[in-house]
């Protein structure tokens, strides 16, 4: 990786765990809480995409919401609990890779920043209550242009924001569908498989696949 100016990171499944707010929960879900998380996750995430498709924008955390009423109905849960994983889930936790990996990175003077569908108050949230919030330079939301990932103008804010070239971008995500869409941009992306998956066939291979963000350290 040459030539690498910004290391912009994915949010949600990157930095921070999204399955987090149901485990947090699990002595009152039960063994379901796993499948549950994820059926949250997959739904929230098609959510965003038909929104866009559709041209019907909601922000991402009434799409958390609208997500969420779906996931308790179909897994049966008490709809009390509700509030208490919606406010769970503005705290998601960190990998626990992610604050040594920042400060080294921060360390080596590369500019950082966040690139998620979250709403900026979300993120700010989200990266102050983990106690991140002094190691980004910059927070960038889908909100700027009001349309989801993977469509290219999200990948296209932080090369306008600091006006360098889209290979100047190394990008981080563990959905592969963004490192694809990122890739397919230009950025100089890179896989994070925490969970030995499969990556999608989507006109992109990432340039690099890391277990740890803490490995991206030998590769800038």
């Amino acid at each position: 990786m040459k030539n690498i100016k910004a290391i912009i990171f994915d949010a949600y499944g990157t930095l921070f765990d999204v399955n987090s707010a149901a485990e947090k929960c699990k002595d009152k879900i039960g063994d379901k809480w796993e499948p549950f998380a994820n059926f949250w996750r997959t739904t929230q995430l098609e959510y965003t995409w038909l929104r866009s498709l559709m041209g019907r924008h909601k922000d991402f955390w009434q799409v958390t919401e609208d997500s969420l009423d779906k996931s308790m109905k179909a897994f049966n849960i008490n709809p009390s609990m509700k509030n208490e994983l919606l406010n769970l889930y503005k705290i998601l936790s960190p990998y626990k890779e992610v604050p040594e990996t920042l400060k080294a990175l921060k360390e080596k003077k590369f500019k950082l920043a966040i690139l998620s569908n979250g709403t900026p108050s979300l993120l700010k949230e989200l990266v102050k209550s983990n106690n991140l919030n002094n190691l980004f330079d910059d927070i960038f939301s889908i909100e700027e242009v009001g349309v989801y990932k993977p469509d290219s103008k999200v990948y296209d804010i932080p090369v306008k924001k600091y006006k360098i070239k889209n290979d100047e971008i190394a990008f981080l995500s563990a959905n592969t569908w963004d490192v694809s869409g990122g890739g397919n941009y230009g950025y100089q992306a890179i896989w994070v498989n925490r969970n030995n998956n499969i990556f999608d066939n989507l006109d992109y291979k990432p340039i690099s696949e890391i277990k740890s963000l803490k490995e991206l350290i030998n590769l800038i």
